[in-house]
């Protein structure tokens, strides 16, 4: 399975969902991440896109009644896991990775909040480790870790394996490429971001081609979840629409995401594109993000629901 970075963190056989991957990408293809270093990071961008999640999971509340047993299927540090905890009171959550410092963070989150009680963790690689689960789950959520594992189709198989009579399947995949800048930023060639995205589009391709026992699959959600035998098949796209100006907090999260751009495919940029994105995250530089006026964060996620009716 994958481990994620997105808004987000990744790495092949791991899935932190937590809004870590921002659209296709985002994704850290090696095994030798700090995850007790990148926690912090990946919490505090997490917490960027909470007004996205709390409308989803208010959505997902009308579909869904009084479950026992809520699982975040690769929640990376837990922030969507304590959501989860909060909006449903009367769940138990269990927050499922393949990297324990994370876990680590979202019991310690979830101390912190009050949820403790009705919380716990569970390490391993997905889809296997959810065999480990103590009883089958009302509410499985999978935000952004689907797709870093190689055969999807087979991994929705297992997701939906462990669904209760009636439970749910939600899914957190796709939606629209992040904005964070208007197209003409007063410097280089107007569309830097269009072109950002095309490049990361080719990378999490070869990301996708190079994961063990990858399988191409057409990326229609819904067809894919009646493919597992789940039923009444929902969809709804939710945004996160953060105004110029922005906090301190969210120019840290731009930052960081166009930072894991350059690092990702700023090798296949122009020149001057790569000057213009250099100048755009250094910290002394006026024109750059952490200064410029005109940043904002515009995400549309998309969340596709289905259930288990026998």
């Amino acid at each position: 399975m994958a481990h994620q970075t997105d808004e987000h963190g990744h790495r092949h056989g791991h899935g932190h969902g937590d809004g870590q991957d921002e659209g296709p990408g985002h994704g850290h293809e090696h095994s030798d991440l700090d995850w007790d270093e990148m926690g912090p990071m990946l919490e505090a961008q997490a917490e960027v896109f909470t007004p996205l999640y709390e409308r989803a999971l208010a959505w997902l509340g009308k579909e869904v009644t009084e479950p026992g047993l809520i699982v975040d299927a690769g929640s990376g540090p837990g922030v969507l896991s304590c959501l989860f905890a909060e909006a449903f009171p009367g769940a138990r959550v269990v927050a499922v990775d393949g990297a324990a410092p994370l876990l680590e963070r979202a019991a310690a989150r979830a101390a912190r909040l009050g949820v403790a009680d009705r919380f716990g963790t569970l390490a391993g690689e997905l889809p296997g480790v959810l065999d480990e689960l103590d009883y089958p789950a009302d509410v499985l959520w999978a935000s952004r870790s689907l797709h870093h594992l190689g055969d999807q189709r087979a991994a929705l198989a297992s997701f939906a394996a462990r669904l209760a009579p009636g439970g749910t399947l939600a899914l957190l995949e796709g939606g629209l490429p992040s904005r964070f800048l208007p197209r003409d930023i007063g410097m280089g060639r107007p569309g830097l971001q269009a072109r950002l995205d095309a490049l990361e589009q080719d990378r999490f391709a070869a990301m996708r081609s190079g994961l063990p026992g990858s399988v191409a699959e057409t990326e229609d959600w819904p067809a894919l979840l009646a493919s597992a035998g789940l039923k009444h098949t929902r969809t709804r796209t939710f945004l996160l629409d953060l105004p110029a100006p922005v906090t301190d907090r969210v120019r840290g999260y731009v930052a960081e995401t166009l930072g894991r751009f350059r690092d990702s495919v700023g090798e296949a940029l122009d020149a001057e594109d790569r000057a213009v994105l250099d100048r755009l995250l250094d910290p002394a530089d006026e024109a750059g993000v952490h200064h410029r006026p005109d940043v904002f964060v515009l995400a549309a996620h998309t969340v596709y629901t289905a259930v288990r009716t026998g």
